[in-house]
């Protein structure tokens, strides 16, 4: 086993306001629009998950096709893609056509969620969600940041001319508020 060296996640997490980020080695952060993805949100590609119901009748068992439960799966699939396509990291991933592979997190993560399910699937959910740049660490090691567009802040403020001027009072003003103490 090799020993020393560079491994993946070792060290602090990588900062774009420090001061040593000038080497030619480091590859560049990637801003990504605080208001989300604005693009059309893709098909989910992934067919139905079919969910089957499973019991014993006269010691034989017997698997039938659950169509509401195959159904309500489904549903929950399709709401979660679609509000995971409007966060901000999703510019990257149409960018990268990472279509399939966020449909996997997608699947996983609500199967993740069932009362049985095994430990082994929470944790692939949670390094799916870090590879996606779904959380911070993940976001770090992408060097993705989440930035506001400053200018639309800026032209979305009403301007200071159309504000009522603000009646400055004197200091005999102020000092007659006091009173005599």
């Amino acid at each position: 086993m090799p020993s020393g060296g560079a491994r993946t996640r070792s060290g602090p997490a990588p900062d774009p306001n420090a001061l040593r980020r000038d080497r030619k080695t480091d590859a560049e952060w990637v801003s990504l629009p605080a208001e989300g993805y604005q693009g059309p949100i893709p098909e989910h590609p992934l067919p139905a998950n079919p969910i089957y119901d499973i019991y014993w009748v006269d010691k034989q068992r017997v698997k039938e096709l659950d169509e509401d439960a195959t159904n309500a799966f489904r549903d929950r699939e399709v709401a979660l893609w679609d509000k995971l396509w409007r966060r901000p990291q999703a510019v990257m991933w149409a960018r990268l056509g990472l279509e399939y592979e966020v449909a996997a997190y997608v699947r996983a993560y609500l199967e993740s969620n069932l009362p049985d399910a095994v430990s082994g699937m929470k944790t692939a959910t949670l390094r799916m969600a870090a590879e996606l740049g779904l959380s911070l660490p993940g976001m770090h090691s992408l060097r993705w940041k989440i930035v506001e567009d400053d200018l639309a802040a800026k032209r979305a403020e009403t301007p200071t001319a159309t504000k009522p001027p603000v009646k400055r009072q004197s200091a005999r003003d102020r000092l007659k508020a006091v009173g005599d103490a």
